[in-house]
């Protein structure tokens, strides 16, 4: 007698196990054969719950992207320290997610693809920090950069200092660059 499956347990096994192995080797060298084997069922499977391996990967990257901050605007740069920087990213091996996604471009759409998220997850709501400047977009994306350059340098390349700060370690330098660049103090935790 066969066993009857929870779906939602399923899906979310396929897709933890998915960002595991899309983290380790990248969209290319993922299959949909080795997802499903890791969980014990039938790649038919994946493809009755996710369309296609593009819809399981854009499902399982989505975890990093879909919940937008919830808080006032001029707390952003402090709760996008806590996210971009300073989580462990435990669900896709340690790695950082825009690594995971950068070693899965395989295309110019994919590319364009992770713009648009990128844009519409962080950088859109960032550029109202600049209120009337005329290169407020501008702004976004290098305060959007210097922050992502910090979470990959903590995360992926581990590099000395980063790896071992904490968040009220950088909150001063967070602060003076986030005023920098957007010419307004930013106010730093409660």
């Amino acid at each position: 007698m066969t066993r009857k499956r929870d779906r939602e347990q399923t899906r979310q096994e396929l897709l933890a196990t998915a960002r595991r192995q899309f983290a380790r080797a990248g969209y290319d060298g993922t299959s949909v054969r080795d997802v499903a084997g890791a969980v014990g069922v039938d790649p038919a499977l994946v493809f009755r719950y996710f369309g296609s391996k593009r819809g399981l990967f854009d499902e399982a990257m989505a975890a990093h992207t879909d919940a937008m901050i919830d808080a006032p605007l001029e707390q952003w740069p402090r709760e996008l320290l806590g996210r971009l920087v300073f989580q462990d990213w435990e669900e896709y091996d340690g790695e950082h997610p825009l690594i995971v996604a950068l070693r899965s471009i395989g295309s110019d759409d994919e590319r364009d693809r992770l713009r648009d998220e990128i844009c519409a997850a962080h950088i859109d709501k960032l550029a109202d920090l600049a209120g009337d400047a005329k290169d407020k977009q501008l702004r976004a994306e290098l305060f959007a950069a210097w922050m992502l350059g910090l979470g990959i340098l903590r995360s992926a390349v581990r590099t000395p200092a980063l790896a071992k700060a904490e968040q009220q370690d950088l909150q001063p330098h967070l602060e003076a660059v986030a005023e920098a660049i957007f010419g307004r103090p930013i106010p730093g935790p409660e």
